[in-house]
């Protein structure tokens, strides 16, 4: 009986496993309260707990269990990662957006290139060099991706992998934040709020006075029309008779009256020209005209309403209310009539209390509703996602076929399915805190089992290669980043905020994205979130690309 706890840490059983997981997770995020400058290497501190505990020899490690633990891992990681940013990801190549990604496609080629051109200049093995490239970019998923590859190539232990990934990734946080500071101290100019594509990114409000006389006596709906774009006007004042009118589609506009505009921002100068004179009248202003009008946001619950278009509802005409924007995932979206809905939309509805009060009891409203998970999609995706990563398909000039993995797969399928999921019934929903829990606990996961499972040759590896590894890494941070911040600035003519945010994106790096909001207000959120799943997708592909190179 003494000996029960000696005999239990000594014997690989699965017991044993999931203890040393979990006190491997529980030590890493422990230290990840640790910050230097403000600045904490986050989750990573798991993977360098796990490697000091797998240095000791008396705990033996189960290989399988690990292996399982740890590929299980990545995909719930990146499955999370596509739920995120799968609503966003195809808005991101909008309004400037496609500059951005194309500027992200050169941080991820160039990276690549390079680790292939080092490797083959100083006879760097080249699947140690993309554990190192992984660690220099701090893209765990595009580590898990090529370490599968290389298990299927070579039927061995990727260990050495994950021993570059960690000597290279703290330059990869600290190489992206001395690139943003340095961006900060040399591009001070300061950005308004219209740079940034106002609080809504893609869409903009505004006052107008009706000057045109054209306008006169014209409904809203014909002007939309002979226009040929849509546009909301969510409130509408009649100067000359005093009065605030919830406008739809068959109100009447006359010389003077104001309006309150939402469009998207490649309409605006065609609405200004079109109504009058730009104003500056605020909602506040508004609201002192007349206070019977409110603005509510509500949340979108009835399943049976899940993937409806915006106009089927019709809720401006049954309850005479106007909806100013639909926020989805934290991306706002224009409330287009052919804009199909999904379960947890947010919905920014005008009118008066009783038709605001209507239309949030006709979609739901009751948040306690979407407390409740909805699994079956997040599985059914995620066997979905296996499969289309296990379908090998050919690339030019690369030796056999390529598998998306499972890495790949998973996260395309996350993407699609939160885009388009609710086009064939599907409830993709998730709320923020569970999508935030699904990752975490992924990436947790998969970053304790390479950290225990490559303990043993960590140490050895460091004091071998540790200073050309290094070294390396350094290299693979900083030269695409350099290349990149070059491009971006004297020929995308882009401002400081997005540059910082387009290198934290290019290189998935969330720590450099807290850095850099942290000296511009939040403004750099907007670039990275722009950049980040096109990056985050290449990185997986680039990875396994070099290890299929490397036969």
């Amino acid at each position: 009986m003494d000996n029960w706890f000696v005999q239990f840490i000594t014997n690989p059983t699965v017991g044993q496993s999931i203890m040393l997981i979990a006190a491997t997770i529980a030590g890493g995020f422990a230290l990840s309260k640790l910050k230097f400058k403000g600045v904490s290497l986050g989750v990573t501190w798991i993977l360098f707990f796990g490697i000091a505990l797998g240095q000791f020899e008396f705990l033996p490690l189960n290989s399988e269990i690990l292996h399982f633990v740890k590929e299980f891992g990545l995909i719930l990681f990146v499955y999370s990662i596509g739920l995120q940013v799968g609503p966003g990801f195809f808005q991101s190549f909008q309004n400037g957006g496609v500059s951005q990604n194309m500027l992200a496609v050169v941080i991820v080629v160039t990276g690549g290139i390079l680790a292939y051109l080092l490797a083959s200049l100083f006879g760097f093995d080249l699947p140690t060099v993309v554990g190192i490239m992984s660690g220099a970019v701090t893209n765990t998923p595009g580590l898990g991706a090529a370490q599968q590859t290389y298990t299927d190539l070579y039927a061995a232990p990727a260990d050495v992998l994950s021993a570059g990934y960690a000597i290279a990734y703290p330059m990869g946080v600290v190489g992206v934040i001395l690139a943003s500071l340095f961006v900060h101290k040399c591009c001070r100019k300061s950005v308004s709020e219209d740079a940034l594509g106002g609080a809504d990114g893609q869409m903009e409000m505004f006052s107008i006075e009706v000057h045109n006389p054209a306008c006169a006596g014209a409904s809203i709906g014909s002007l939309k029309h002979s226009l040929g774009m849509d546009f909301v006007i969510t409130r509408l004042y009649h100067t000359n008779q005093q009065y605030m009118e919830v406008p739809k589609d068959e109100s009447l506009l006359f010389d003077s009256d104001r309006v309150f505009v939402v469009c998207n921002k490649v309409a605006v100068q065609k609405v200004e020209m079109c109504l009058g004179t730009r104003i500056d009248m605020d909602l506040s202003a508004w609201d002192l005209l007349d206070n019977q009008l409110v603005c509510n946001k509500m949340i979108l619950t009835k399943t049976s309403l899940n993937g409806k278009t915006l106009g089927s509802l019709n809720l401006c005409g049954k309850f005479n209310v106007n909806i100013s924007r639909i926020v989805r995932a934290g991306v706002s979206l224009f409330p287009s009539e052919d804009l199909k809905v999904v379960l947890g939309d947010e919905f920014m509805v005008v009118g008066n209390e009783q038709g605001v009060q209507l239309s949030a009891n006709f979609i739901g409203n009751k948040k306690v509703e979407l407390h409740e998970p909805f699994l079956i999609p997040i599985f059914l995706g995620i066997m979905v996602g296996v499969i289309l990563g296990m379908i090998p398909f050919a690339l030019p000039m690369v030796p056999i076929p390529v598998k998306l993995g499972l890495a790949g797969g998973p996260l395309i399928v996350a993407i699609l399915m939160s885009r388009f999921g609710s086009q064939f019934g599907l409830v993709t929903y998730a709320t923020h805190s569970a999508k935030k829990m699904l990752q975490e606990i992924g990436i947790s996961l998969f970053l304790a089992a390479v950290g225990l499972s490559s303990g043993k040759i960590f140490f050895a590896t460091l004091m071998d290669h540790g200073a050309s590894w290094f070294l390396l890494g350094a290299a693979i941070t900083l030269i695409p980043v350099i290349l990149a911040l070059v491009i971006g600035r004297f020929f995308c003519k882009l401002e400081a905020h997005q540059l910082m945010g387009l290198v934290s994106g290019g290189m998935t790096d969330p720590a450099a994205l807290a850095f850099s909001n942290s000296i511009t207000n939040g403004k750099a959120s907007l670039s990275y979130a722009t950049v980040y799943p096109l990056t985050m997708f290449m990185r997986i592909l680039c990875a396994q690309i070099l290890i299929l190179l490397s036969v």
